[in-house]
């Protein structure tokens, strides 16, 4: 499909809408990290003693 122009502006489109998804789905999980870190109380100075 790819070979023609039709193609590649199939596949075109379909890369612009999945680049939005993985955008979206980056932003989600960035937004979790404070949730996370209240819910298993990571404590930063254990980390970096490494314990």
């Amino acid at each position: 499909m790819p070979d023609t122009v039709y193609g590649a502006v199939i596949i075109s489109i379909i890369d612009f809408f999945l680049s939005f998804v993985i955008i979206t789905f980056i932003g989600v999980v960035l937004r979790l990290l404070p949730l996370v870190n209240r819910r298993w109380k990571i404590d930063e100075a254990k980390l970096r003693s490494g314990h």
